[in-house]
Formats: C-alpha cells, structure tokens, sequence
C-alpha cells in the first residue's frame, strides 16, 4: 500500500477533529499497517495495490496522478478542511486500515477529462483532469474574450474572467463556487462554467459525454491565458488559441468503504440545511405534521 500525506505536515486538522496533526494520523497509518503485516511502500517504488492518501482534497488530487498512472483505487483520510473527495475522517483511521486490509471496500469509477490545446503555430499540448480544466487569465486589467462551441456548432461568444471545463465530480469543487449545477458522480456529462461573463446568455452548459467542448481563445490582454488542469499542471493559451476537452480514455478509481448516497455526502460535507425533510422513522405522520 502506497502512504501519501500533505506536504505541510505542522499544519492541524480542524478543530471538530481530535487527532492532530497529518504528521501524527500518518505515523497511525504506519502503525495500523504495522499491525496488519503490511509495509507501506514509498512513491517510485512500485508494486502497491492501493493508495492511502492523508490530506485535503489538493492532496487528493495530487495523489490521482500516481493512483491514475498505477491503475489503482484511491482512498483519502481527511486532515484538510472540506475534504469532499475523502472517504473518512482520522478519528476512523484504525477502521479505515483495518477495512481495506480485508478487501472491504468497493471502487467508484470516475471519468476524468482529455485536455487539448493547439496554438496559432499548430503546436498541440494536452492534459487531463478529474475535477476542471480552469482557463484562467494574466492580464488582470482585461477580459478573455473567447467563442464557445459543442460538437463544431458555435453555441456563445463573450468576454469573461475565465472559464471551467468539468466533469461531475469537479461540479462540487471550482465550478459549485462560480455557479454551476451540483451534477451526482455516476452522471456522464461535461460541464461548461463562465466565471464574471460580460453577456446576456452565460449560463452553465451540461453536454453529454460524447460531446466536445471547444474554446477559441480570442483576446487575452497583454499577456497569453494558461489553462490549469486540477490547479496543478498548467498549459500556456496564446491568443487565437483552440481549446478542445472531450470524456478521458481513463477513469481515477476511488476506494469506498461505505454505500452511503452521494446525497449524504452533499449534506454532510456542506453542512446543508435540511430542516423541513420529514424523516422516515416509520411513524404515522400527524396532521400537525402537515400530512393530507
């Protein structure tokens, strides 16, 4: 089992945890394991079935990129703060050992997006992504200005501080705080977000997953845009740009110990108000209820 933590190990868990820091819920990782007959393995080293990553959801993401290369699942402890991407928190991780030791544990299938950028020249580089692909601007004192089309069909043209391209899991991430529609994970769709656009027709863009996005990058100010695929690798948008993003050819597999809803989660994780939703508890509902 490979071990993986966030790089700022001083830094505590919120305060509704009681554990500590990620440094101390990783040397009771380490032992848990210990306990177990299983040796962590480093980074590089090769042969592990599972990655255990220790951290928030930055963590996490940088973890899909050695769990994605390995073809394993993922599994993540959360010592950050929302951490909507890990399974359990580190008051379980003893549990959370113990259970994926066993096999306990079932893996969700996440599609990730193809990132692709070809630049006036003609030269192509390309990304991937789980969560968005952010195009983001230099030049703060000007807007993007940019044409979206899906599928070679111009759709809009506008000018904007930038634009996320996603998938359903990154529609609670980025996208949620820019204004995008909360999309359930098992939904196989692209997601299209203008962040601060300047038009009367901006709305958030749902498409199936055979569809292409496509963004001809035509103003970027002073400088050239760059385009941040999970906010850790970057691409370069010169001006008169194309930017394609179709569905992945690989998924990132994420360890589940538990078959709670999606909708759980949500709640859960964003401390959403539910007041009002009657309960099932099996009781006849009273009048005062509002029961017909």
């Amino acid at each position: 089992m490979l071990v993986l933590q966030r790089e700022h190990n001083d830094q505590p868990v919120p305060a509704s945890r009681r554990t500590g820091s990620t440094a101390l819920v990783g040397e009771r990782v380490r032992r848990a394991l210990r306990s177990h007959g299983v040796q962590p393995v480093a980074p590089g080293d090769g042969g592990a079935d599972l990655v255990l990553v220790l951290g928030g959801d930055g963590t996490i993401l940088r973890a899909c990129e050695i769990a994605r290369d390995l073809d394993v699942p993922l599994v993540g402890i959360n010592t950050g703060h929302v951490g909507f991407l890990a399974e359990a928190d580190p008051d379980d991780v003893e549990q959370v050992v113990t259970d994926l030791v066993a096999g306990r544990y079932t893996v969700d299938e996440r599609m990730t997006i193809e990132v692709e950028v070809e630049t006036p020249d003609g030269k192509v580089t390309h990304g991937w992504a789980l969560n968005e692909a952010a195009l983001e601007k230099r030049d703060r004192a000007r807007m993007l200005e940019i044409a979206v089309g899906v599928d070679g069909q111009a759709v809009s043209s506008f000018g904007c501080d930038g634009l996320l391209l996603a998938t359903p899991t990154g529609s609670t991430a980025y996208a949620f705080s820019a204004g995008g529609p909360v999309i359930w994970p098992e939904v196989e769709a692209l997601l299209l977000v203008p962040i601060a656009a300047h038009a009367l027709f901006t709305r958030p863009l749902v498409v199936g997953p055979r569809s292409c996005l496509e963004v001809r990058v035509r103003e970027t100010g002073l400088q050239q845009a760059e385009i941040w695929c999970d906010g850790r690798r970057m691409l370069p948008v010169p001006p008169h740009s194309v930017i394609r993003v179709r569905r992945g050819e690989r998924n990132v597999r994420l360890a589940r110990l538990n078959d709670a809803p999606f909708s759980e989660r949500l709640v859960r994780k964003f401390s959403l108000p539910v007041a009002g939703w009657r309960e099932t508890t099996g009781a006849v509902p009273s009048h005062e209820d509002g029961a017909s």
